[in-house]
Protein backbone atom coordinates (compact mmCIF):
# COMPACT_ATOMS: atom_id res chain seq x y z
CA UNK A 1 0.00 0.00 0.00
CA UNK A 2 1.20 3.15 -1.17
CA UNK A 3 0.37 6.51 1.00
CA UNK A 4 0.38 10.05 -0.63
CA UNK A 5 0.68 13.04 1.66
CA UNK A 6 -0.63 16.42 -0.19
CA UNK A 7 1.46 19.23 0.76
CA UNK A 8 0.27 22.38 1.28
CA UNK A 9 -0.78 24.32 -1.80
CA UNK A 10 0.03 28.08 -2.20
CA UNK A 11 -2.57 30.28 -1.82
CA UNK A 12 -5.23 27.81 -0.26
CA UNK A 13 -5.49 29.76 2.84
CA UNK A 14 -7.10 32.80 1.40
CA UNK A 15 -10.31 33.34 1.63
CA UNK A 16 -10.96 36.55 0.18
CA UNK A 17 -8.82 39.59 -0.36
CA UNK A 18 -9.30 42.93 -1.76
CA UNK A 19 -9.66 44.05 -5.33
CA UNK A 20 -6.54 45.04 -7.30
CA UNK A 21 -4.09 42.94 -5.41
CA UNK A 22 -3.88 45.44 -2.85
CA UNK A 23 -3.62 42.89 -0.01
CA UNK A 24 -0.58 41.83 -0.97
CA UNK A 25 3.28 43.15 -1.12
CA UNK A 26 6.57 41.22 -1.97
CA UNK A 27 8.61 40.76 0.72
CA UNK A 28 12.44 39.78 1.57
CA UNK A 29 12.63 36.25 3.83
CA UNK A 30 15.90 36.56 6.12
CA UNK A 31 18.57 34.20 6.10
CA UNK A 32 17.98 30.33 7.53
CA UNK A 33 14.40 30.10 7.06
CA UNK A 34 12.26 27.52 6.10
CA UNK A 35 8.23 28.83 5.45
CA UNK A 36 5.27 27.57 4.15
CA UNK A 37 2.43 29.01 2.59
CA UNK A 38 0.24 30.80 5.33
CA UNK A 39 3.19 30.37 7.80
CA UNK A 40 2.50 33.28 10.70
CA UNK A 41 5.77 35.45 9.66
CA UNK A 42 6.79 38.23 11.45
CA UNK A 43 8.96 41.37 10.84
CA UNK A 44 12.45 41.85 12.37
CA UNK A 45 12.67 45.45 13.97
CA UNK A 46 14.79 48.67 13.79
CA UNK A 47 16.11 49.19 17.31
CA UNK A 48 15.81 45.51 18.21
CA UNK A 49 19.34 44.25 17.91
CA UNK A 50 22.31 44.13 20.96
CA UNK A 51 21.52 46.57 24.02
CA UNK A 52 24.36 48.34 24.91
CA UNK A 53 24.55 49.97 28.60
CA UNK A 54 27.03 52.70 29.15
CA UNK A 55 29.38 53.88 32.38
CA UNK A 56 26.87 55.64 34.88
CA UNK A 57 27.95 59.64 35.03
CA UNK A 58 29.72 60.37 38.24
CA UNK A 59 28.14 63.15 40.72
CA UNK A 60 32.18 63.92 41.63
CA UNK A 61 33.68 64.38 44.95
CA UNK A 62 32.81 61.86 47.54
CA UNK A 63 29.41 61.34 46.71
CA UNK A 64 28.44 57.82 46.00
CA UNK A 65 28.29 56.08 42.72
CA UNK A 66 26.03 53.89 40.56
CA UNK A 67 27.06 50.43 39.99
CA UNK A 68 25.71 48.84 36.92
CA UNK A 69 24.34 44.92 36.96
CA UNK A 70 25.06 42.20 34.73
CA UNK A 71 22.76 42.30 33.02
CA UNK A 72 22.34 45.74 33.23
CA UNK A 73 18.95 46.01 31.67
CA UNK A 74 15.86 44.72 31.64
CA UNK A 75 12.26 43.87 29.51
CA UNK A 76 11.10 46.92 27.73
CA UNK A 77 14.60 48.83 27.61
CA UNK A 78 14.48 51.58 25.66
CA UNK A 79 17.44 53.59 23.99
CA UNK A 80 18.55 56.72 25.31
CA UNK A 81 19.23 58.57 28.56
CA UNK A 82 17.96 57.07 31.88
CA UNK A 83 18.11 59.75 34.71
CA UNK A 84 18.73 58.53 38.88
CA UNK A 85 17.76 61.63 40.19
CA UNK A 86 17.59 61.96 44.16
CA UNK A 87 14.37 63.03 45.32
CA UNK A 88 14.60 61.92 49.09
CA UNK A 89 17.37 62.66 50.73
CA UNK A 90 18.60 60.82 54.10
CA UNK A 91 21.80 60.47 56.12
CA UNK A 92 24.14 57.82 54.70
CA UNK A 93 20.99 56.89 52.06
CA UNK A 94 18.34 58.23 50.05
CA UNK A 95 15.84 57.83 47.25
CA UNK A 96 16.20 58.39 43.51
CA UNK A 97 13.32 58.34 40.83
CA UNK A 98 14.34 56.92 37.87
CA UNK A 99 13.23 58.23 34.48
CA UNK A 100 13.55 56.89 31.44
CA UNK A 101 14.41 58.28 27.71
CA UNK A 102 10.72 59.07 26.89
CA UNK A 103 10.30 61.16 30.05
CA UNK A 104 8.54 58.76 32.05
CA UNK A 105 9.12 57.03 35.30
CA UNK A 106 10.57 53.59 35.72
CA UNK A 107 10.56 53.34 39.43
CA UNK A 108 12.43 54.46 42.97
CA UNK A 109 15.68 53.17 43.85
CA UNK A 110 16.72 52.86 47.36
CA UNK A 111 20.56 53.66 48.23
CA UNK A 112 21.86 51.03 48.77
CA UNK A 113 19.39 48.31 47.52
CA UNK A 114 19.91 46.92 43.74
CA UNK A 115 17.06 48.12 41.52
CA UNK A 116 15.89 46.24 38.80
CA UNK A 117 13.51 47.99 36.30
CA UNK A 118 14.23 49.06 32.89
CA UNK A 119 17.95 49.64 33.79
CA UNK A 120 19.56 47.47 36.56
CA UNK A 121 21.98 49.13 39.59
CA UNK A 122 22.75 49.64 42.79
CA UNK A 123 23.64 53.48 43.94
CA UNK A 124 26.28 53.45 46.80
CA UNK A 125 26.36 55.61 49.86
CA UNK A 126 29.53 57.21 50.21
CA UNK A 127 31.37 60.07 52.35
CA UNK A 128 28.98 62.92 51.65
CA UNK A 129 25.50 62.54 51.10
CA UNK A 130 23.47 63.09 48.42
CA UNK A 131 21.30 66.29 47.96
CA UNK A 132 18.05 66.81 46.57
CA UNK A 133 18.24 66.77 42.94
CA UNK A 134 21.64 65.04 42.29
CA UNK A 135 21.24 63.34 39.44
CA UNK A 136 23.39 60.06 37.49
CA UNK A 137 23.14 59.48 34.15
CA UNK A 138 23.17 56.04 32.08
CA UNK A 139 23.23 55.75 28.49
CA UNK A 140 21.21 52.99 26.55
CA UNK A 141 22.05 51.88 23.11
CA UNK A 142 20.05 49.24 20.82
CA UNK A 143 21.41 48.32 17.90
CA UNK A 144 19.73 46.91 14.70
CA UNK A 145 18.69 43.18 14.45
CA UNK A 146 20.60 41.49 11.86
CA UNK A 147 18.24 41.35 8.68
CA UNK A 148 16.76 44.11 9.81
CA UNK A 149 13.40 44.83 7.89
CA UNK A 150 13.43 41.18 7.00
CA UNK A 151 10.93 38.14 7.71
CA UNK A 152 11.14 35.69 9.93
CA UNK A 153 9.10 33.02 11.60
CA UNK A 154 6.52 33.98 14.14
CA UNK A 155 8.57 33.48 17.74
CA UNK A 156 6.57 34.65 20.83
CA UNK A 157 9.49 34.62 22.53
CA UNK A 158 11.58 36.71 20.38
CA UNK A 159 12.23 40.54 21.48
CA UNK A 160 13.46 41.77 17.73
CA UNK A 161 10.45 42.18 16.15
CA UNK A 162 10.32 38.29 15.71
CA UNK A 163 7.59 37.87 18.25
CA UNK A 164 4.52 40.34 16.10
CA UNK A 165 2.92 38.62 13.84
CA UNK A 166 3.10 40.25 10.95
CA UNK A 167 1.93 38.99 7.12
CA UNK A 168 1.05 35.11 5.89
CA UNK A 169 3.39 34.18 2.64
CA UNK A 170 1.47 33.10 -0.39
CA UNK A 171 4.29 30.09 -0.96
CA UNK A 172 6.80 28.39 0.54
CA UNK A 173 10.77 29.33 0.32
CA UNK A 174 13.69 27.89 2.07
CA UNK A 175 16.67 29.97 2.79
CA UNK A 176 20.23 29.32 3.36
CA UNK A 177 22.77 30.96 5.93
CA UNK A 178 23.91 34.05 4.07
CA UNK A 179 20.41 33.73 1.95
CA UNK A 180 17.20 35.97 1.14
CA UNK A 181 14.82 35.83 -0.45
CA UNK A 182 11.82 38.01 -2.06
CA UNK A 183 8.06 36.23 -2.18
CA UNK A 184 4.54 37.35 -2.34
CA UNK A 185 2.70 37.63 1.03
CA UNK A 186 -0.65 38.96 2.21
CA UNK A 187 0.09 42.16 4.14
CA UNK A 188 -2.97 43.36 4.60
CA UNK A 189 -6.73 43.87 3.75
CA UNK A 190 -8.02 40.24 3.85
CA UNK A 191 -9.77 36.78 5.10
CA UNK A 192 -7.87 33.74 5.65
CA UNK A 193 -8.81 30.47 6.27
CA UNK A 194 -7.30 30.20 10.16
CA UNK A 195 -7.23 26.24 9.64
CA UNK A 196 -4.81 26.53 6.86
CA UNK A 197 -2.72 29.02 9.50
CA UNK A 198 1.22 27.53 10.01
CA UNK A 199 2.40 27.85 13.42
CA UNK A 200 5.73 27.41 15.17
CA UNK A 201 5.73 24.13 17.12
CA UNK A 202 4.94 24.48 20.57
CA UNK A 203 3.04 27.84 20.35
CA UNK A 204 0.33 27.96 22.89
CA UNK A 205 -3.63 29.26 22.42
CA UNK A 206 -2.93 32.48 23.93
CA UNK A 207 0.08 33.00 21.71
CA UNK A 208 -2.10 32.31 19.04
CA UNK A 209 -5.06 34.76 19.99
CA UNK A 210 -2.30 37.06 20.55
CA UNK A 211 -0.92 36.45 17.07
CA UNK A 212 -4.14 36.68 15.51
CA UNK A 213 -4.99 40.13 17.23
CA UNK A 214 -1.84 41.37 15.90
CA UNK A 215 -2.65 40.09 11.79
CA UNK A 216 -5.97 41.97 12.42
CA UNK A 217 -4.46 45.28 12.73
CA UNK A 218 -3.54 44.88 9.26
CA UNK A 219 -6.96 44.05 8.73
CA UNK A 220 -5.88 40.37 8.05
CA UNK A 221 -8.83 38.60 9.13
CA UNK A 222 -8.75 34.80 10.54
CA UNK A 223 -12.31 33.15 10.40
Amino acid sequence: MITFTETRHACEFVLNEDEGKMSRDNITIAASQTILPGQVLAKLLAGRGVVAVGNPSALGGTKGALTKANPAFGAGVQAGTYRFVCVDPATDGGLFEVLRPDGTVDGIAKVGTAYDGQVKGTIADSTTDFAAGDAITLAVTIADPAGEGEYVTLDPAGTDGSEVAACLPLYGATTGAGETVKISAITRLAEVNSRLLVWPAGITDVQKATALAQLATHYIIAR
